[in-house]
């Protein structure tokens, strides 16, 4: 019997010569990331169980990007919790404002998880390395604490569901399109942890950038990881860091517990409707849809190529009047790619705003928050009831293209139409 690539790295990582489904083991971990919501608690419960020294100061990433920069005292006082720690344990992955990013973006883009690896984060949205091939999975900051003593942690191996995507993609539809689609055909429980491995024509030709904001929203499904074997593409994504990696694929044998195939050559953008990321329709289904403000950034679509798309749209236009266009790029390099190829400029002049790095209204953390009534359409990850600001607003997911025509009209627009 063979195994998929998500039970080879947990295998590889524990010692272990077999491995099934619904089996625990312990396992050692490549990186342990923590944010300035979660490292808090991690750090107060190790210090409280009286450990003085962490397992591997170079193993231990640390990034204040939710709140940061400080939009309050309690934040302010959060990311001094991991400032201090840092400095106190030598931890050399430490960022401060001016060379951080939203962790999900930055550590990829450092080169600090890699294929084949284990990563664990306190924080849900750690499956997006799965992109890369490597197994990353979010935890709480008490099992954060432990994998700070002695770099390891307990999990239960969960069942593969495979994904196979066939056909041609059209314009203006990418990964986030599919991942909204998957969910949307089974769920948020769909993949209740499960690892969902993403695979077939159409994923092998997804650009880094789409397969990130694909695994990305596997937890949206429920799902403990969101895996993409590597291949060429990854491989050319992960050449440029010293590191090596160990590149997996699923056995031809392998045990899936369900296979799901599609044909997507006729999909148009999906929009998720509030208040589930499930609640998908095809954009030309909407209409009429008014928005208040529009969120183009996230963990999800903060990077270059998603601001180049909606820059693409925006160019020479001014959006919707009484509109709130919030553009956040996901790391100081990207912001600064931005500046550079003139972006930044074309968000402005169209009446928008540009902010530093942060995770910001995505959480309903601050730069955006919606009052009572309000309508956002954004390209981030989660339209939960009051996820952006009050419990009486309304959140729309959807790619960059649709954020950046929705900014134009005012109302939820398919790209064709601007």
């Amino acid at each position: 019997m063979g195994y998929t690539i998500a039970e080879k790295i947990l295998m590889n990582h524990s010692g272990k010569k077999s491995i099934s489904p619904g089996e625990f083991i312990e396992a050692k971990v490549d990186v342990a990331l923590g944010n300035d919501i979660t490292a808090p608690i991690a750090i107060e419960e190790f210090k409280k169980a009286g450990f003085k020294k962490v397992f591997d100061k170079n193993k231990i990433v640390l990034v204040p990007d939710h709140f940061a920069p400080a939009k309050d005292l309690k934040s302010a006082n959060q990311c001094k919790i991991l400032a201090n720690f840092a400095k106190e344990q030598g931890i050399k992955n430490y960022f401060e404002i001016g060379c951080m990013g939203i962790e999900h973006a930055l550590l990829p883009e450092l080169g600090l998880v890699l294929p084949g690896d284990l990563v664990i984060g306190a924080d849900s949205h750690t499956c997006t390395y799965g992109a890369l091939g490597c197994y990353s999975t979010g935890i709480g900051s008490t099992d954060l604490a432990r994998a700070f003593v002695d770099g390891k942690i307990w999990l239960k191996v969960p069942p593969t569901i495979k994904f196979v995507y066939k056909g041609k993609l059209n314009k203006w539809v990418g990964g986030k399109d599919l991942i909204l689609f998957t969910i949307g055909k089974i769920g948020v429980d769909g993949a209740l942890y499960k690892i969902m491995e993403f695979c077939g024509p159409v994923i092998e030709k997804l650009s880094m950038d789409n397969r990130f904001s694909m695994s990305n929203m596997a937890i949206e499904a429920g799902a403990r990881a969101g895996l993409i074997a590597p291949d060429e593409i990854t491989k050319k994504y992960v050449s440029k860091f010293k590191r090596k990696a160990k590149y997996y694929e699923s056995d031809d044998d392998a045990r899936y517990e369900k296979v799901y195939e599609w044909d997507v050559s006729d999909l148009e953008p999906i929009v998720s409707c509030p208040h589930l990321p499930s609640n998908t329709k095809r954009v030309s289904e909407l209409s009429n849809i008014k928005v208040d403000q529009v969120v183009i950034g996230s963990c999800t679509n903060g990077r270059i190529s998603d601001l180049r798309i909606a820059s693409s749209i925006l160019k020479g236009k001014k959006i919707a009047p009484g509109l709130k266009l919030i553009v956040i790029p996901a790391t100081q390099k990207i912001y600064l790619e931005a500046v550079k190829e003139g972006l930044v400029e074309i968000f402005v002049k169209a009446g928008g705003v540009f902010s530093t790095p942060t995770c910001g209204p995505c959480l309903g953390g601050h730069v955006g928050i919606l009052t009572e009534g309000e309508v956002a359409i954004a390209t981030t990850n989660r339209n939960f009831i009051g996820r952006m600001g009050s419990p009486k607003s309304f959140v729309y997911l959807s790619n960059p293209a649709v954020a950046a025509a929705s900014a134009v009209t005012g109302v939820i627009t398919h790209p064709d139409k601007v």
